[in-house]
């Protein structure tokens, strides 16, 4: 099989696993980091702004563009390109630190009701508030930096507290361990933050194939989904998660 040369598209969390993948891969990969926030900025907004990542693909420098992404809340809904389009059948990004969607329903299952965190979800959490644009921001929250300068540090612990009574309906924290530096750190301070929370605390022992089966061309038809130019993506509501359809 020839070498080739693909862009990929990449939801800031996996930015550590994209890079670690790319180093590890036959191919040729090219990594655009989109912030992470973007998925709560709504449908329409992510939409439009994947297709404008897309839409600014040199063409004729690649062999297919490549998005790590799920579906994330129909977020990548109409996406195509004028390059084959290749994404992982994954809700969201969980499925992609764990390896499968198997993997994810299965532990899903087993767990209900559990916050899973990573190192990139842990580095990058301040990228919904740093999006002007994005449900958080447009909902008033803000940082705990700033409360603290305009209400004073007490408060700012209330209003914090106050708001995080969004995580009420969690009962356990689990880190996704995919191996990257920093995990050991971010353990102890997870730890901490679940038993703050009263929370079950556990570790997933991450897998980065479906990373790498990406970036090496490897789209068995179970696990992935290859746009062809002319088409886009639409949601299944089934197993297969999305499908191809005509424009």
């Amino acid at each position: 099989m020839r070498q080739q040369k693909f862009l990929m598209i990449s939801c800031a969390v996996l930015a550590r696993e994209c890079y670690s993948c790319a180093s590890l891969s036959r191919n040729i990969i090219d990594i655009r980091i989109i912030e992470q926030g973007l998925h709560d900025v709504g449908e329409a907004k992510m939409a439009a702004s994947l297709q404008n990542t897309i839409n600014s693909v040199e063409i004729d420098k690649y062999d297919a563009i490549l998005l790590a992404y799920g579906l994330c809340n129909n977020g990548i809904r109409n996406l195509h390109a004028e390059l084959q389009l290749v994404i992982p059948r994954a809700h969201d990004c969980i499925t992609l630190l764990m390896g499968s969607k198997e993997a994810y329903q299965d532990y899903f299952n087993e767990h209900p009701g559990t916050f899973f965190q990573s190192v990139g979800w842990s580095e990058r959490s301040k990228d919904n508030l740093s999006n002007p644009e994005s449900t958080t921001r447009q909902m008033g929250f803000g940082t705990y930096e700033e409360y603290v300068k305009i209400y004073g540090e007490e408060n700012a612990k209330y209003l914090m507290q106050e708001l995080g009574n969004g995580l009420k309906n969690y009962t356990q924290l689990t880190f996704i361990d995919t191996g990257m530096e920093n995990s050991n750190r971010l353990k102890g301070e997870l730890k901490e933050w679940a038993c703050n929370e009263k929370w079950e605390y556990d570790e997933y022992q991450g897998n980065t194939r479906l990373l790498l089966m990406l970036m090496n061309g490897e789209w068995e038809k179970s696990e992935f989904l290859v746009i062809e130019p002319g088409n886009t993506i639409s949601p299944t509501y089934d197993d297969r998660i999305i499908q191809s359809i005509s424009k």
